[in-house]
């Protein structure tokens, strides 16, 4: 791999020349910059990121962690927070999986964002102790180098249970999130709530945010021969697809047989028939948020913790009961 020692050969200039041209130093010239670059073009050279790195003690680089990249949940997620660090000049990379923590340590990256529930929470805390800098988004942790930039789960569970028994419900099918979810828990712990409030019968069908899951659930549900309508709420839309994929493939009809809710208005919410009555809120804004939130951070300013708030959006998949 061409370095540096061989541009200056060739440009017949000192390392530190060359090292000032690639790097925008005002120490030298524009012609002798543009010799310079020209000759590293000419050997293909690439810069040593790794280097450079070690030297600024500063990537511009966030890592953003996820469970997983499946789904269509996250894409306007990450487009938020792309679009926040960019106006800071800094850049992202999406990460996955254990080994991907070590990027945090070995400081290949300048703060993280967490939305990966299988990240433990002593493991963020000892990253905050040892001086990194990260934003969560799933959990709850007090701690001078985090902050947290929560959904409302508790109030878009409530606007979906109120919706129910608007509509006269008389027994609600829970479709769950996995266990270790906190969005999931949050969901869960407040539509038994608001039920137990409204003295409403209900039931719990574990799934895992996964359309397969959901499709599984309503597989159970319907395999319990309960009376028509059956009103079920997912908690997310993606196990709502699930359920609509169940229905298609029977004489059920949403809307008519199966009543159902979903949560996160996902994009595909809009165009299933009959349309998805769902949970909404800006997961654009959301990653937008967290992506401020972090260069604050970085850059030792003051900044508090927020809650990104949910709407209901109506949708023929919960119908009247006639």
């Amino acid at each position: 791999m061409v370095g540096i020692k061989e541009i200056a050969k060739k440009a017949g200039v000192s390392i530190s020349t060359v090292s000032y041209a690639l790097n925008g130093s005002p120490k030298v010239t524009e012609a002798t910059r543009a010799r310079i670059q020209a000759i590293a073009e000419e050997l293909d050279y690439v810069p040593n990121m790794a280097a450079r790195t070690l030297k600024r003690q500063q990537t511009n680089i966030i890592g953003v962690y996820l469970a997983d990249y499946g789904g269509s949940f996250y894409g306007e997620l990450l487009d938020g927070i792309k679009k926040g660090l960019e106006a800071h000049n800094f850049e992202m990379i999406v990460c996955s999986g254990n080994k991907s923590h070590l990027f945090i340590p070995e400081r290949m990256i300048d703060g993280a964002i967490v939305l990966d529930w299988t990240f433990k929470n002593k493991e963020i805390e000892q990253f905050a102790d040892r001086g990194h800098f990260l934003v969560i988004l799933d959990r709850v942790i007090t701690h001078k180098n985090v902050r947290k930039v929560l959904l409302d789960n508790k109030g878009g569970a409530t606007l979906a249970i109120e919706k129910a028994v608007a509509n006269q419900t008389k027994k609600m099918f829970i479709v769950s999130g996995p266990k270790k979810s906190y969005d999931g828990q949050e969901r869960l712990e407040a539509s038994i709530k608001e039920l137990a409030r409204f003295g409403v019968d209900y039931e719990v069908i574990s799934g895992d945010f996964t359309a397969p899951s959901g499709y599984r659930a309503a597989k159970e549900i319907m395999g319990k021969q309960p009376t028509l309508p059956v009103d079920i709420f997912a908690l997310n839309d993606e196990m709502a697809i699930g359920i609509y994929k169940y229905a298609k493939e029977t004489n059920y009809k949403i809307g008519r047989d199966i009543r159902l809710i979903g949560f996160d208005n996902i994009d595909i919410s809009a165009f299933v028939q009959p349309r998805l009555a769902t949970i909404s809120y800006s997961k654009h804004r959301w990653g937008m948020l967290a992506a401020e939130k972090i260069i604050q951070l970085i850059a030792g300013e003051k900044t508090e913790d927020e809650h990104i708030y949910t709407s209901f959006i109506d949708g023929d998949s919960f119908s009247e009961r006639t």
